[in-house]
């Protein structure tokens, strides 16, 4: 069932709905960008509290909206479902049967859920987002109030900027999420990392000696700002796939300096270039891992536009260990991709990535077991499986495990592994900000094959049959359990 004003117009639009379900409390008095936004937000976000509308920080010229998708109920109204899992299975009735099983499987998967929609975005010819316009020395950045969030911080980062570019030769666009260090009036350093599609663009540009043009657009409807997070194959548009969760097309506009489309009702566009080889040290940032990466040189994004709405409204998140705001995010990923996961590697029955583990750090995987290292072979694919390949830790457990109940998994991992056999070492990719990695892009990965072993396995005492209580006696103390007076 889709939320009450769903889809969402704008930004503006999605926080009235918060307010009118509950889930939006204003900040009437003056606070701090630099640390104290940041302390408020994880107090609130760790108490599982609302989102938060800041009406008067004392830098930049207009309030700020944050911890919009805290909860998995502020997300699932973002998406406009009751429940993440209906997004999951609206894919999953759409791309089967005659799919390919892998890789394939999911290009096709995703390109047949586009195409039966037909929800291409829109152009139009002028939009909210260029209600008012700076050009050339009339940008600045101060306008803005963008967030210090911990006292490591390297400066000022616009958190939540959702940044397009295209491929200089195929024209194909790119839409991502990446944090963007303010270094002046009108230069962002772009933290875009190895394993993302822009690096690419950029790669490109360079190679041919070539300026890449950029445009952010911050304070997005939320399916769009959801739509620039998630884990889509590069040959998948984020506007099409953005256009499915919304039911409608989204509206895009002609930037004014760049040769680049932008959502017509973001709150805020900054419009610029990159030069070829041109870096400058970008960081510390205190990251969603609970650390703090280290410099490192970046390229440098000048602003030769910055346009906005009337009125407009700043987003940003908050990133530190969990739980914090990601965590709905994340969520919503998972249940969303879980169908096109199980076309990749069918013998997934469900999926879990840990909040604790930041979501690429660990999964947990139910398996109809079959065959002798079946569990194994699920632990490789997932190896191989896009940027689930930067998964360090894969626990496989019986599809009569509950995935979602940390405890139950925890009792199968402890109890039903023997660390001697049932581990399975390697070393592959890990994500960009991986602090563990003894070497920066690639380390170690475990899988533990926590199910039942077979005697083909080389397991021959005879695996023992697990307690539970008959269901006549179940049932008897369900209909007496009053009379107990416990």
């Amino acid at each position: 069932m889709a939320a009450r004003g769903f889809p969402y117009t704008d930004l503006k639009d999605f926080l009235a709905a918060l307010e009118r379900a509950g889930e939006l409390r204003r900040v009437s008095v003056p606070v701090d960008p630099t640390l104290e936004i940041s302390e408020v937000v994880t107090r609130t976000v760790r108490a599982g509290g609302p989102a938060l509308l800041f009406e008067r920080p004392t830098r930049g010229e207009m309030p700020v909206a944050i911890n919009l998708f805290g909860t998995e109920k502020r997300m699932a109204m973002a998406l406009g479902v009751d429940s993440l899992d209906e997004i999951g299975e609206r894919i999953g009735a759409l791309i089967k049967p005659e799919l390919p099983v892998g890789w394939s499987g999911i290009r096709e998967g995703l390109g047949k859920v586009m195409q039966l929609k037909s929800v291409p975005p829109r152009k139009v010819k002028t939009a909210p987002c260029q209600q008012v316009v700076y050009r050339g020395d009339d940008v600045d950045l101060n306008r803005l109030p963008g967030l210090q969030v911990w006292p490591g911080d390297g400066g000022i980062f616009h958190n939540y900027g959702l940044t397009h570019t295209k491929h200089p030769e195929t024209g194909k666009r790119n839409l991502g999420l990446y944090r963007l260090q303010q270094h002046g009036r009108n230069t962002l350093g772009m933290h875009w990392q190895i394993h993302k599609d822009s690096t690419a663009h950029h790669a490109v540009a360079e190679r041919l000696g070539q300026r890449l043009p950029v445009a952010v657009a911050i304070g997005c409807d939320p399916v769009v700002s959801y739509a620039a997070s998630a884990p889509l194959p590069s040959d998948i548009d984020e506007y099409l796939f953005a256009g499915f969760l919304r039911g409608e097309r989204v509206e895009m506009v002609d930037c004014l300096s760049v040769p680049l489309q932008v959502p017509a009702h973001a709150q805020i566009v900054l419009e610029g270039y990159l030069e070829p080889g041109e870096r400058l040290p970008e960081g510390p940032f205190g990251d969603h891992t609970g650390f703090y990466t280290p410099v490192e040189p970046f390229p440098v994004l000048h602003i030769e536009a910055m346009t906005m709405q009337r009125d407009p409204v700043y987003h940003s998140i908050v990133t530190s260990k969990p739980p914090q705001e990601d965590h709905g995010l994340g969520k919503a990923t998972e249940r969303i991709f879980q169908p096109l996961l199980k076309l990749l590697i069918p013998d997934i029955v469900d999926y879990d990535l840990p909040a604790a583990g930041v979501f690429h750090n660990c999964a947990i995987v139910s398996i109809r077991k079959r065959y002798p290292k079946h569990a194994q072979k699920v632990m490789n694919a997932i190896w191989g499986a896009h940027l689930m390949s930067l998964t360090k830790l894969i626990v496989i457990v019986d599809a009569d495990c509950d995935v979602h109940d940390y405890n139950e998994v925890a009792f199968r991992a402890f109890g039903n592994v023997d660390y001697a056999r049932d581990l399975l070492l390697t070393e592959g990719p890990v994500d960009h900000l991986d602090h563990a990695s003894y070497q920066q892009f690639w380390g170690g990965k475990v899988g533990v094959d926590a199910t039942r072993k077979l005697p083909t396995e080389g397991y021959t005492r005879g695996w023992p049959e697990e307690m539970s209580m008959s269901p006549e006696v179940v049932s008897l103390v369900d209909k007496r359990w009053k009379e107990y007076g416990i």
